[in-house]
C-alpha cells in the first residue's frame, strides 16, 4: 500500500504509540481520524500535524456513539483504507484484589471496543476498490500470561483470537488483518502501573510506528498476520 492520500482511523490517538502512528501516517500523506477521550491532547497534536489530522473525541466503548460518528463521517465516496485499533488500558493486581470495575474496563476498552468499531468499518472496506488493512494492537501479554495482569492478559489474548478469525474471514475481500504483539514500550501505560518504572531499555514509540509503516506498505498480496516485538535486553540498565 502506498500511504499517500489514504484514509486512516487510529484509536487511542492522543498519546503514546497512537500519537506516533498518527504522526507517521500524516507524514506519509495519509488523512487521519484520531479517536480518543482527551480532545485537548489531540488538538495539541493537530497543531503539529496539521489539517490532515482530524481529532475525534470518542469513547470506543460507546457503540452507539461510534455508529453515529461512522455514519456521519464515511460513505461510499469516502472510505477508510486503514484501521489501527490501538486504544488500551491496563490495571495490575492479584485476581482477588482486582475490582469488578477494573476488569470490565479492560475488557470493554481492549476487546469490545475493537469489535464495536471494526464491525462498522468492515462493510465500508469491502466496498473499497483498493486493498485495505486492519491492524490490531495486542501485547506480548496476549501471548504469555503473567501474575497480577490476568485481566489484561484475558483481554489481549482475546484480541489475538479475534484477529486470527478476522484475517481468515476477510482475506478474500482484499482486507488484510495483522495482530501486533509489542513488549515493553516507553509510554504512559507503564507509568500508571505500580512497581513498573519506565527505563531506557524499553522500546521507543518510533520502533513500533516504523514497524507498522512496514506492515502497511507491503505488497497487496503479501500479509504478515502476526508480529512480535521485544527489547533485546528488557532490563533497566540503571539497576
Amino acid at each position: 500500500m502506498n500511504l499517500d492520500s489514504k484514509i486512516a482511523i487510529v484509536t487511542g490517538a492522543s498519546s503514546g504509540i497512537g500519537a506516533e502512528f498518527s504522526k507517521m501516517l500524516v507524514e506519509n500523506g495519509a488523512e487521519v481520524y484520531g479517536l480518543a477521550r482527551s480532545l485537548d491532547k489531540m488538538k495539541n497534536l493537530q497543531k503539529s500535524l496539521g489539517d490532515k489530522f482530524h481529532p475525534v473525541k470518542m469513547d470506543i466503548t460507546n457503540a452507539d456513539a461510534l455508529e453515529e460518528w461512522v455514519d456521519d463521517t464515511f460513505d461510499l465516496n469516502h472510505i477508510p483504507d486503514i484501521l489501527i485499533n490501538n486504544a488500551g488500558v491496563m490495571y495490575s493486581a492479584n485476581v482477588d484484589d482486582l475490582s469488578m470495575s477494573e476488569w470490565h474496563t479492560m475488557i470493554n476498552v481492549n476487546l469490545n471496543g475493537i469489535f464495536y468499531l471494526t464491525r462498522l468499518i468492515v462493510p465500508l472496506m469491502k466496498n473499497n476498490e483498493n486493498t485495505c488493512h486492519i491492524i490490531n494492537i495486542s501485547s506480548i501479554a496476549g501471548l504469555l500470561g503473567n501474575p497480577t495482569i490476568s485481566g489484561y492478559n484475558a483481554s489481549k489474548f482475546g484480541v489475538r483470537g479475534f484477529s486470527e478469525a478476522l484475517f481468515k474471514e476477510l482475506r478474500y475481500d482484499g482486507i488484510k488483518v495483522t495482530c501486533v504483539f509489542p513488549g515493553s514500550i516507553d509510554t504512559e501505560l507503564f507509568e500508571k502501573i505500580d512497581g513498573i518504572d519506565n527505563h531506557p531499555n524499553m522500546m521507543k514509540t518510533t520502533d513500533i510506528s516504523s514497524t507498522v509503516k512496514f506492515l502497511l506498505e507491503t505488497d497487496d498480496n503479501f500479509l504478515i498476520n502476526e508480529i512480535t516485538m521485544r527489547p533485546l535486553n528488557p532490563k533497566d540498565p540503571t539497576n
